[in-house]
């Protein structure tokens, strides 16, 4: 009867530790789903594999949405990386490019400018 009594006092126990929990599981529940959720990248505009001017301005068109430990984004052509970005919607205008083919993408980053995985590759041609 006393092993009973012991099982039964460690269930009722766990029972009110977790009716305790209870309140702050939709506050867990909301900072797991921050943590998950992921940023992404849209470059609208120069289409991979378009054809840009020497001559002219050339500018990329963009949408970042930031996930959870995003900060900011840097824009790289031809492994080049251009100053933060933080504007998440808009345009950036591309340096000059000599004529032939170029790689420019666009990683999302920490503050401490380090990738956090969501990025986007676009590749052009320049005559």
């Amino acid at each position: 009867m006393l092993q009973h009594t012991k099982h039964y006092t460690r269930v009722g126990a766990a029972l009110i530790a977790l009716a305790g929990a209870s309140v702050t599981l939709p506050a867990i529940a909301a900072d797991m789903a921050m943590a998950m959720s992921t940023g992404s990248v849209m470059i609208m505009s120069p289409k991979d594999g378009a054809t840009l001017s020497a001559m002219g301005d050339n500018k990329m068109d963009y949408e970042i949405k930031l996930g959870a430990g995003d900060d900011h984004f840097h824009v790289w052509v031809d492994g080049e990386r251009g100053g933060p970005i933080r504007d998440l919607k808009g345009s950036y205008m591309l340096p000059k490019m000599a004529p032939g083919k170029h790689a420019i993408i666009v990683k999302i980053v920490d503050k401490a400018h380090a990738p956090t995985g969501p990025e986007k590759s676009v590749f052009v041609k320049v005559e």
